[in-house]
């Protein structure tokens, strides 16, 4: 009988898990759900909502751009009537919300035309809303840093006002 593999580690080796079949994200939600397809997002744009200055709609409207985004190279180009449909709102809601956000940095609308010459959907370039995350994305880790040592220190002998004396000793 032939050895296994386990049986001649030392005894300081720690066997790595073995990766679920399951996903996480299919545990979370069910296969039934992710087999429809997701989208990534990143956690700042919805921490960071008012700060770049979107309302409910305009997020919400980002966030169907986003669904539609699936490689850096090919900008989304969804319609403003199936983002519209998908909100209950009319294709013109969708197209100054767009527009607004357009002035305001966050994307740029290009117009694609069909091989025959007529029109076809915008493209939309998320750039400018990625750029704008970017810039803030070291404000919000200082913010995680800062909490950080503010729970050490409420934690360490004496609290925060022990810590606070020490510092001005110093």
């Amino acid at each position: 009988m032939k050895n296994s593999p386990s049986d001649n580690k030392p005894d300081n080796v720690i066997p790595i898990p073995r990766r679920s079949e399951e996903k996480q994200f299919d545990k979370k939600w069910g296969k039934e759900v992710t087999k429809q397809g997701f989208c990534m997002v990143p956690s700042i744009l919805f921490q960071a909502q008012q700060r770049i200055g979107l309302n409910p709609t305009q997020l919400t409207i980002l966030m169907h751009l986003i669904d539609f985004w699936w490689t850096q190279d090919k900008k989304p180009f969804p319609s403003k009537k199936t983002i519209a449909d998908r909100l209950n709102i009319s294709p013109r809601q969708v197209q100054r919300h767009i527009a607004d956000m357009e002035k305001a940095g966050l994307l740029k609308r290009a117009q694609r035309y069909h091989p025959n010459g007529g029109k076809a959907t915008n493209e939309y370039d998320l750039s400018g809303l990625v750029k704008k995350m970017r810039n803030i994305a070291p404000d919000f880790e200082e913010a995680k840093e800062k909490a950080k040592e503010l729970k050490r220190q409420a934690s360490s002998r004496g609290g925060l006002k022990a810590t606070a004396a020490r510092q001005k000793m110093a």
